[in-house]
């Protein structure tokens, strides 16, 4: 429950509702409003229910959570809120539904119900929305943007100035398909599969970072020092803008009365410029809200960092906190205390057992197997190693010789990530630097255990550099890593000329340079 406790609104919730609460999004001018989804599909919401953004088809505000008809059963995938206030929601199936304010047509529909979830008609299958103060844009399978409300800025890239009230495509030219949008109070910004950034709208504090500040009625292809770069998050605070590099370079430009650029000043910039840090760790994921001047982000080492506006306090650079993920970040130094995203709820009431058979990983009382390895030891139940990895099943059941020993000694893995790979079989997760996770993949593939697998080919993906990039795509080829060979070879065609001239990709055998030429130019590397 401590998540839930993390939001003042939530702790409102009923204990026989919150047990079954399995995502939350807090919303509202002063963090008073809320909307759960329940582990039986039911969705609910409470609060101040302004201009009927809580939904519940009345003006009322309730400190009694109200069921929402419309969303039962529908499994809201994503939410986003705008300051007007409005509410986009998301089905798995692709549906959007919208209600609030919708003064400048920004709910999308033409019905009379605004507090009320309504269905905004959509041709294709929605799969991100995000909101502006009074303007909404939606992201279609197909990799095209919609949009829709106020544009007085141009906030809507459509060429014109006038507001709308139904969805209208955003045109690209050339034509682009697009994996993600961000909206700020009142300019938009988007990302296509190339990792090149578009934004367009307003532009006086130099959010659009085109070097310039002038409003922007259309799509604008946003390049200075971003040029060669691969960007692979986008993310807006009300009038700045965050952008996350294949290669954890972090790039901020905008509004900065408070330091939410991380530039050491609260100098304006419309220039993307990449944020310093003090130490070599890489950033693997940012995080910004239009309704705030706060900026966040986390190291590949799991550090959280946050700059900007903190409780009437400037902070000009990037500061270490002490909360647990992004989502504390907001929940602590926000104001209001909004959710950036809808987030999970993790019922630690419900894991005593899950608890117990992690805190006795390593547990030399109670334990009847141990490992020896590097000199040292790593004590284990064969109950649990047999329940939870096939290769222990057949080793402690069969008629191996390991199968009566107390203590086996193991000597082709290090204790590092031997230690890693235990502590997974009782805890479902792992945490090592991306050069011992991909001897932890190698030990993965040996061992058949797919799900670990996956989860280190992600740990190998945050440590990936023009250095190794031709390395860990042989690794990823040598294991049947399909995810970890894709991503590989996508970065190594991003930053083509500088990979081949690496002495890894010289290292490479004939048949994979081979293979990686004919990929490569498949995917138009060598155009003319």
């Amino acid at each position: 429950m401590s998540c839930l406790n993390s939001w003042p609104i939530l702790s409102f919730i009923p204990s026989s509702l919150a047990t079954k609460v399995k995502k939350a999004f807090v919303f509202g001018g002063a963090g008073n409003e809320a909307l759960l989804s329940l582990t039986n599909g039911d969705v609910y919401a409470l609060g101040f229910n302004g201009n009927g953004c809580l939904g519940v088809g009345d003006g009322s505000s309730t400190l009694e959570p109200k069921i929402i008809e419309q969303l039962c059963q529908k499994d809201i995938v994503q939410l986003a809120y705008g300051m007007g206030p409005h509410v986009l929601a998301v089905t798995d199936s692709g549906e959007l539904y919208s209600w609030g304010h919708g003064g400048y047509g920004q709910l999308g529909h033409t019905s009379e119900e605004k507090s009320k979830p309504v269905l905004v008609y959509m041709q294709k299958k929605v799969i991100q929305v995000a909101c502006g103060s009074y303007h909404s844009i939606a992201l279609t399978e197909d990799g095209e943007v919609y949009a829709w409300g106020s544009n007085n800025c141009g906030q809507l890239g459509l060429g014109i100035s006038n507001n709308q009230a139904t969805p209208k495509r955003v045109s690209l030219i050339p034509s682009k398909k697009i994996v993600s949008v961000s909206c700020g109070q009142s300019f938009t910004v988007m990302l296509t599969t190339d990792g090149e950034l578009y934004s367009w709208g307003y532009n006086g504090n130099g959010q659009l970072g085109i070097e310039n500040n002038t409003n922007q009625l259309q799509p604008v292809r946003v390049t200075g020092s971003l040029i060669g770069k691969f960007i692979e998050k986008i993310v807006c605070g009300m009038a700045h803008v965050l952008v996350l590099t294949d290669i954890g370079e972090l790039y901020s430009w905008g509004a900065n009365s408070y330091g939410q650029l991380g530039l050491g000043t609260t100098h304006n910039t419309s220039v993307p410029t990449l944020i310093n840090t003090t130490t070599d760790d890489r950033w693997s994921d940012i995080a910004a809200h239009h309704y705030n001047h706060i900026s966040a982000g986390v190291t590949i080492s799991g550090k959280i960092y946050m700059w900007g506006h903190c409780h009437g306090l400037t902070i000009l650079s990037p500061r270490e906190v002490a909360v647990n993920n992004l989502d504390g970040v907001f929940s602590c130094f926000g104001m209001p205390q909004i959710m950036y995203k809808f987030i999970d709820i993790d019922h630690e009431e419900n894991q005593t057992i899950k608890e117990a058979i992690a805190k006795s990983f390593n547990e030399s009382e109670t334990s009847d197997i141990t490992f020896l390895v590097d000199g040292k030891e790593i004590h284990a139940h064969k109950s649990i190693l047999k329940i939870r990895c096939h290769y222990f099943r057949n080793m402690l059941h069969s008629n191996w010789k390991e199968s009566d020993k107390r203590e086996i000694e193991v000597a082709q893995f290090s204790y590092n990530v031997y230690e890693a790979f235990i502590r997974y079989l009782y805890t479902d997760f792992v945490d090592l630097p991306p050069h011992d996770a991909i001897a932890l993949l190698d030990l993965a593939d040996a061992y058949c255990e797919i799900r670990l697998k996956k989860q280190c080919e992600n740990m190998i993906k945050k440590g990936i550099s023009i250095e190794n990039a031709a390395m860990l795509l042989e690794t990823s080829i040598k294991y049947s890593a399909k995810s970890l060979e894709d991503y590989c070879f996508r970065f190594a065609l991003n930053h083509l000329t500088a990979v081949t001239q690496t002495e890894a990709f010289r290292n490479l055998d004939g048949e994979t340079v081979k293979a990686f030429i004919i990929k490569a130019g498949l995917s138009g590397a060598f155009k003319r």
